[in-house]
């Protein structure tokens, strides 16, 4: 009898201190915002090369592969990227670059000539094909030129 009270109140204190999984996107799994590069170096001269190093990067937390089509990622001015038929593998990352270029398994494009992300301060959000939030990730001029999320 006192082993079934004990087993209940053990199973929530390694829950609450976090033994049995590390934090709430670990358990659920899905894709979070992992990094941003608001800041690309050197002049901002709207160059190819300077808008792609401008860059989201997302995680799969999952254990399987998670297809975008449909995902939005956007930022507090409403500038809007959308998905196209990407995957993203379990447990990798993908970069999502401002500007130009052909999409491989790291990096998909927006193909803009003109930044999206502020310097002094902004919120990335990303939402599921559904249009309910993913996550979010958000920075001010107190950051550098990155930040992780």
């Amino acid at each position: 009898m006192r082993m079934r009270a004990a087993l209940p109140a053990l199973v929530g204190a390694a829950v609450l201190t976090g033994t049995l999984l590390s934090s709430p996107a670990e358990a659920a799994g899905g894709v979070v915002i992992h990094h941003v590069w608001f800041d690309s170096p050197g002049p901002d001269d709207r160059s190819n090369k300077s808008l792609n190093a401008e860059w989201v990067q997302i995680k799969n937390t999952s254990r399987s592969a998670i297809t975008l089509k449909g995902w939005v990622l956007k930022d507090a001015s409403n500038h809007r990227y959308t998905f196209k038929n990407i995957k993203i593998g379990a447990g990798k990352t993908l970069k999502v670059r401002t500007g130009k270029g052909s999409d491989t398994a790291s990096n998909t494009f927006q193909n803009r000539a003109a930044y999206v992300w502020n310097n002094t301060s902004d919120t990335a959000t990303l939402l599921k094909a559904s249009g309910g939030k993913a996550d979010s990730c958000s920075w001010t001029t107190r950051d550098p030129s990155d930040t992780y999320c």
